[in-house]
């Protein structure tokens, strides 16, 4: 019997399943999370190994959808030993709870998206790393005016809609998740197409008003890049892409996601318990981490900028203009659980369930259903992270 036939059984723990920590054994085959009752009555088999929890809290392993580099990487900025460059994010990764997440590339130049995009491939995760989900390219097709820390020399119009993103991307094999600003001319066909092939639409930096918010979402937007941050403030008269979380013009059966960074940093603890409280299904936590996560206080690259990290702010050299955090995922879940007074449960829902609902993976990932893949964390009550898994193996341990 291989190591992957093996029957495991997770004991003395409590299981994040269907939004409710229960006090179950859970139990893994094959790297994916198989029912014991079939186990018992169809196999007339037990464990072939137990692993004791100690009482612990397993809940599934954090997806992360927005990430921009980490430990000095940036993937906007891959070198030539890029596939190293990789594999030291996704090895990093693990140490903060990740399972799998989405590299992300900040608005860059034509040259650029035609050499990175190819290079960073969808791969399954091990010992050697988080799964690699595809990419998400946020912009260049964005509004100037909500520009954050994006180059403004190599922000585009969407001047032939489709062919010009073709055109500049080169590719879009490798990508699952697109930010643009749904106010430019012809996004919304350009919503349209993505939609039909699978690509999620995420609208952001953006000056668009609540109408065009909800035109976009007809179109097949289902996303809002980190909620609050490089879009117009809420205005009682005109709430902008803010006003999707209550609109009365969202499509049946459709839920909008919103990404929103709770790193203390970015977004206000009141605008957290105000987003919480009015759409809380919809709600992903995000890092939005740079290239300086995991790295000392000082000057680094991100994209075309060089960016300050300073009292844990990072910010574009010379300027207080924000240009993403560096805080980490677990870092994040802890701290929008204790600035919310949400349940233990929808923190970790929140890094997990929601954003595999938002990629459209959750038939695979994000839960611990019966089929799911085994990618877990372990954690205490104050949700300190124990130790990561992915596919029934344990990846890092504190």
């Amino acid at each position: 019997m291989t190591m992957d036939e093996q029957l495991i059984q997770f004991i003395n723990c409590r299981i994040l399943r269907d939004h409710i920590l229960v006090k179950d054994d859970l139990w893994v085959r094959n790297g994916k999370i198989v029912n014991p009752e079939q186990v018992f009555f169809d196999e007339r088999r037990s464990s072939d190994v137990q692993i004791d929890c100690h009482g612990c809290i397993i809940a599934p392993g954090f997806i992360e959808a927005q990430i921009n580099g980490a430990f000095g990487i940036d993937f906007s900025n891959l070198g030539e030993n890029y596939e190293q460059e990789i594999l030291t994010i996704s090895k990093g990764l693990l140490q903060h709870g990740v399972t799998s997440y989405c590299p992300t590339m900040v608005t860059s130049p034509v040259e650029v998206y035609h050499k990175i995009i190819k290079n960073i491939q969808r791969h399954p995760g091990g010992k050697h790393g988080a799964t690699v989900l595809g990419l998400h390219l946020e912009g260049p097709f964005i509004n100037v005016e909500k520009k954050g820390a994006h180059p403004p020399h190599c922000i585009k119009e969407l001047s032939n809609g489709f062919k010009t993103l073709m055109d500049t991307y080169g590719s879009i094999d490798n990508v699952s998740l697109i930010t643009l600003a749904p106010e430019l001319p012809n996004a919304l066909e350009v919503i349209k197409e993505l939609t039909a092939r699978g690509i999620v639409t995420s609208v952001g930096h953006s000056m668009s008003n609540l109408l065009e918010g909800e035109a976009a979402v007809k179109e097949g937007a289902s996303l809002i890049t980190h909620l609050f941050n490089a879009m117009l403030p809420f205005h009682h008269r005109d709430p902008g892409l803010v006003g999707l979380l209550q609109s009365h013009n969202i499509p049946a059966g459709r839920t909008i996601y919103f990404g929103i960074i709770p790193d203390g940093i970015h977004t206000h603890p009141a605008a957290l318990r105000i987003a919480y409280k009015a759409h809380p299904e919809g709600l992903v936590i995000v890092t939005d981490a740079i290239s300086a996560m995991g790295l000392q206080e000082g000057t680094h690259n991100i994209g075309q900028f060089l960016i300050d990290i300073k009292n844990g702010r990072a910010c574009i050299a010379g300027t207080e203009t924000l240009c993403g955090s560096i805080a980490t995922m677990n870092e994040c879940v802890q701290k929008f659980h204790r600035e919310t007074a949400c349940t233990k449960e929808f923190a970790l829902e929140a890094a997990s369930l929601h954003p595999a609902k938002a990629l459209g993976i959750s038939d695979r990932k994000g839960c611990l259903d019966f089929g799911c893949d085994a990618d877990l964390v372990f954690v205490d009550d104050e949700l300190n992270l124990i130790s990561t898994w992915i596919a029934g193996e344990c990846v890092y341990k504190v």
